[in-house]
């Protein structure tokens, strides 16, 4: 069985299976997204967030 009629049966063949996994692929495409944004931004901005310098200004 091919790769292809296995993907076809198991996804393509029914509507709603179609797109349940469009729904489950975008979620988890965003997720994605959304982590690889924040680690650059994190990346970018090192020693100016909050997160960094905050030992600096918090009272023991």
């Amino acid at each position: 069985m091919s790769l292809q009629s296995f993907l076809y049966n198991a996804v393509f063949k029914r509507t709603s299976t179609f797109m349940l996994a469009i729904v489950g692929g975008s979620f988890f495409f965003e997720r994605a997204v959304d982590v690889t944004a924040d680690a650059i931004f994190d990346n970018y901005n090192k020693g100016k967030l909050w997160k960094d310098i905050k030992h600096k200004y918090e009272k023991n």
